[in-house]
């Protein structure tokens, strides 16, 4: 039953690696789970504090993945209007066009938001929408990282456990 376990939860490292580019799956939170996963083997012991961690840093990038993009709109020039914009384009955006949505969302909104504010100055709107993009893509990378963090600690507590294993 544990290598059962520790194949699923490989699995979940590497969905978590996929998730970091879909936002049908939260990446780094579902590296996570394969982590637990490891942990509910016989052959592991629980470290809680490692889990703890863990879990702490999924969720604080989770959380920084809906701020990024607001971040980017701002240090690119946008005002709060663009920031607002892009935060609410991100939640409008994947309600409407799933997948898409998360790249399209936070860029419209923070358009729109700016376009809102100031219509003759469409340029600084397409920067702070820029912007957001780059925040977007800052994101994405975050997760990418912490996603194969995850995954190199699993394949690292399994090589400590190999003989235990087998």
């Amino acid at each position: 039953m544990d290598i059962v376990l520790i194949i699923i939860g490989f699995i979940f490292c590497l969905l978590g690696i996929v998730g970091s580019f879909l936002p049908v799956l939260p990446g780094p939170f579902t590296s996570w789970i394969g982590l637990l996963i490891l942990h509910f083997t016989s052959v592991f012991p629980q470290d809680w504090k490692f889990l703890g961690i863990t879990l702490g840093v999924s969720i604080l990038v989770w959380v920084l993945d809906y701020i990024v993009p607001a971040l980017g709109t701002k240090k690119f020039g946008g005002t709060k209007y663009g920031m607002i914009g892009s935060s609410l384009g991100l939640m409008v955006g994947i309600l409407f066009l799933g997948p898409f949505g998360i790249i399209i969302g936070p860029f419209a909104g923070a358009f729109i938001g700016e376009f809102i504010r100031d219509s003759s100055e469409t340029s600084k709107a397409l920067k702070a929408a820029f912007g957001s993009f780059i925040g977007f893509l800052a994101g994405t990378f975050i997760k990418l990282i912490v996603s194969i963090v995850f995954l190199v600690l699993y394949i690292q507590k399994v090589w400590d456990h190999w003989g235990e294993l087998f």
